[in-house]
């Protein structure tokens, strides 16, 4: 009988990235997904320079706070005007039933406090003693400091640290 000619086995395909034990820490997943909005005091002054006290806690008294509900707030004054800490505080007051976080400063400073806290309150013993990389390169606004943070955690319980992803990263810090 005569054999046929057979054709040479299909290449298995293997995705050796997805066989690795590294384990991926993607800073992106931990932001809850809140709007950020800014409050700006500069409305609640007189001429937007002058903070007169018993206009500014009406003015804050009467304001409908319910926009800010569900968000992170940013409390800033876009003049030169000189604000005492008290100002800030009333506001943060009338803020803080409504909105998730209220911080003075900028959109940025708000995303650096809330990943401050986010990475302060994470459980990191799910990454003893393996190979994590930092996945890097999103496409959300993740702030320098969080990466810098979510490193020197990690260097407290995991093996390697590496950035970018599992196929193509940079090794950062390995533990001797």
């Amino acid at each position: 009988m005569e054999q046929l000619p057979t054709s040479p086995p299909e290449p298995v395909i293997r995705n050796r990235v997805a066989e690795s034990p590294i384990e991926v820490f993607n800073l992106e997943e931990l932001w809850d997904d809140a709007r950020l909005m800014t409050f700006d005091l500069t409305d609640f002054l007189d001429k937007g320079f002058i903070l007169r006290e018993k206009a500014f806690r009406d003015a804050t008294r009467a304001y409908d706070w319910s926009e800010f509900e569900g968000a992170h707030v940013a409390l800033s004054c876009t003049t030169d005007a000189i604000v005492p800490p008290w100002a800030w505080m009333l506001v943060a007051t009338k803020a803080a039933g409504k909105a998730l976080s209220v911080t003075v400063g900028d959109e940025t400073t708000v995303r650096t406090a809330v990943f401050a806290r986010l990475l302060a309150d994470f459980d990191w013993s799910r990454y003893e003693d393996r190979m994590v990389v930092i996945k890097g390169c999103g496409s959300r606004n993740v702030p320098e400091s969080a990466y810098a943070e979510a490193t020197t955690r990690l260097m407290g319980v995991a093996r390697k640290i590496m950035y970018g992803e599992p196929c193509s990263s940079v090794p950062i810090w390995r533990r001797s």
